[in-house]
């Protein structure tokens, strides 16, 4: 079993302190009192570094850690080959990547830190794929090579040649004007959005009304109420449906979500995802990171699940339909690679509910409150 595995090392660069440790993982490594570098650290080093090669998955160093800032993970060795990017040394890996498919809305689930919005920022040209390869990263020429037996030397060949505008719910760490004319970050803090955004929403919109279709995407959204508001005033979920408003009012050809139901209630959820499912043209992109499994069902025409160790590895399936892919994200195990990913399978019960009567049910709530209605600007609630 042993050769049919390969190991990876994490190191948090947040938790590792060589400064206020004393190298217990270094003097406690088997390895390195064999007189060979296994792990590499002094008090004046910034993090430790941990050769995935040499390294013998005892685990010893990851009890030994004060802080508990290492992981030592062994993967199938048949991963190796299909390694999309790593970010560095001992740090995060993903392995494989979500195809899209052109009209159609392709839909990403996983658990946080697994990897989605790396992906998305692969497929939106913003992060270039290294294939594993950080100290010596291949050149797009390579990539497409490594790509061609997918549907993704075609797509990135596109991308290369800026055939495909890419907008995207994000906007963040660019200024607005990059922001208009092509890209901007993924991870979406929409707290941030004002700090890019300055202006009426009106006039903003105004700005980006490519398709022509302002009236249409204030009134799905709610934002007629607001349009005249400064983008610095809006609440949580106001500035949430005003950047899926912005990214939906363009003309593009890719058109990336992620989280786009953070913030919203039901019922502007499911507006929002009408609103999604609207950008669907024949030579169209959408693609989609969502958490709420009934959105993500709503929305998407497949899926992709992501599986791994959070923060560690992550590791894209092959698509599925929308049905089979939750399935199998709740149920934690992928059948076409015959692989459990979760300890045990996720299940719900439905609560048996009492008979309809005539009486009213008494509910036994510890406050009580009366009747009232607070108006704050233009919007009241009763």
């Amino acid at each position: 079993m042993a050769d049919r595995l390969t190991r990876i090392a994490i190191v948090s660069s947040d938790r590792c302190k060589p400064k206020k440790c004393r190298q217990q993982c270094k003097k406690s490594c088997p390895v390195v009192k064999t007189g060979k570098l296994c792990i590499e650290v002094t008090s004046v080093s910034k993090i430790a570094f941990i050769s995935e090669e040499l390294c013998i998955g005892c685990g010893i160093c990851v009890k030994k850690c004060p802080f508990e800032a290492i992981q030592i993970i062994n993967l199938p060795k048949d991963l190796d080959k299909d390694t999309t990017h790593r970010y560095g040394p001992n740090t995060f890996k993903l392995h494989r990547l979500p195809v899209p498919r052109p009209g159609q809305v392709l839909g990403l689930v996983g658990t946080n830190d697994i990897g989605k919005s790396t992906a998305l920022k692969v497929l939106a040209g913003k992060l270039k794929p290294n294939l594993g390869r950080f100290n010596n990263p291949p050149d797009w020429q390579e990539i497409l090579t490594y790509f061609q037996v997918s549907e993704l030397q075609n797509y990135f060949t596109r991308i290369l040649e800026d055939d495909l505008k890419v907008p995207s719910k994000c906007t963040i760490f660019y200024s607005f004007m990059d922001y208009i004319n092509y890209i901007a970050l993924f991870d979406l803090y929409v707290d941030h959005i004002p700090t890019a955004v300055q202006g009426k929403v009106g006039q903003v919109l105004d700005q980006k009304n490519e398709r022509d279709m302002k009236a249409e995407l204030c009134a799905d959204l709610e934002l007629n109420q607001v349009i005249d508001r400064n983008v610095g005033d809006l609440s949580g979920g106001e500035l949430q449906r005003f950047a899926i408003a912005i990214v939906a009012i363009q003309n593009a050809e890719i058109y990336m979500f992620d989280e786009p139901s953070s913030y919203l209630d039901v019922k502007q959820r499911l507006k929002a995802a009408q609103v999604i499912r609207s950008l669907l043209r024949p030579n169209s992109y959408v693609i989609v990171v969502e958490h709420d499994l009934s959105v993500l069902d709503y929305l998407s025409d497949f899926i992709c699940c992501l599986y791994g160790k959070p923060g560690a590895y992550g590791v894209v399936t092959l698509p599925f339909s929308v049905r089979e892919g939750i399935n199998i994200f709740l149920a934690g195990f992928v059948p076409t690679e015959n692989l459990r990913f979760l300890d045990e399978s996720l299940t719900f019960t439905v609560a048996e509910t009492p008979l309809a009567s005539a009486e009213e049910i008494e509910t036994y709530a510890r406050y009580k409150y009366p009747t009232m209605t607070k108006t704050q600007g233009g919007s009241s609630l009763r």
